[in-house]
């Protein structure tokens, strides 16, 4: 599929290194909530594209994106540097794997995010077809310093029983300090939420963070009686590893 130009419509820090931008969104471009798209800029003429999940949803006008600024990164040092008004290049074919027909309908799903893994969730969350799906929805959003819990008041304002937010900082005195994946194998993340013990026969899971915690949670999973979505079918748990190509 084409790049399509589009412009830079907003940008906002969430920290010293974490942003959040808005374009313009292709014409005719359709996704499913959860999905990424290939960007890119071309600060001297050539593309350098890289993935990137989408937070908005389908039905949002405009698209959102969650992004690290590395620094010397080929990409999101500029990305950082850009101005509202800039153009960027975004391929129009989605794709990944946190949409939800890669996980079976159940009682409890839980959405485990490191840094910006939290941007497919976001969509997720924001979608009302999330919560037709599933009794209840547990978020727990994993980062070294508070600042860069994205969203933070977004999520935290959502009230009802049908939605948890469980944020956690790992590296500064916090309420939660422990990292998600810690928290879920050692049974605590259920307990603090008075919920019953985490199920594989009827609650799912979907990951989206650092190599390690995806890697660790992905063996932790299978070691203990859940099924990763392939190509073979659909299981009790994805998880997404796109986002970590940014840089």
């Amino acid at each position: 599929m084409p790049y399509s130009e589009q412009t830079i419509t907003s940008k906002r820090p969430w920290s010293e290194n974490i942003f959040t931008f808005t374009t313009t969104r292709p014409e005719g471009f359709e996704f499913k909530n959860g999905e990424f798209v290939t960007l890119g800029l071309r600060p001297e003429g050539k593309l350098i594209p890289r993935a990137y999940s989408i937070v908005s949803t389908n039905e949002d006008e405009q698209l959102e994106f969650l992004s690290i600024a590395v620094p010397d990164g080929p990409l999101t040092s500029h990305l950082a540097e850009a101005d509202t008004g800039s153009p960027i290049w975004i391929n129009t074919k989605s794709t990944g794997s946190l949409t939800l027909n890669h996980v079976q309908p159940g009682r409890h799903l839980y959405m485990l995010a490191t840094g910006t893994g939290l941007a497919p969730f976001m969509s997720l969350v924001r979608s009302t077809e999330l919560f037709e799906n599933f009794e209840r929805v547990i978020l727990v959003h994993t980062v070294r310093h508070a600042p860069a819990l994205a969203y933070r008041e977004e999520l935290e304002s959502r009230h009802g029983d049908e939605f948890l937010y469980v944020p956690t900082v790992t590296r500064e005195d916090f309420a939660n300090t422990e990292r998600g994946a810690n928290l879920f194998y050692s049974g605590r993340l259920a307990q603090q939420l008075n919920l019953p013990a985490i199920d594989p026969e009827e609650d799912r899971v979907m990951l989206c963070g650092n190599p390690h915690m995806n890697k660790d949670m992905t063996e932790y999973l299978e070691q203990n009686g859940w099924t990763m979505t392939n190509y073979k079918g659909v299981g009790n748990f994805t998880v997404e590893q796109a986002f970590v190509l940014q840089h």
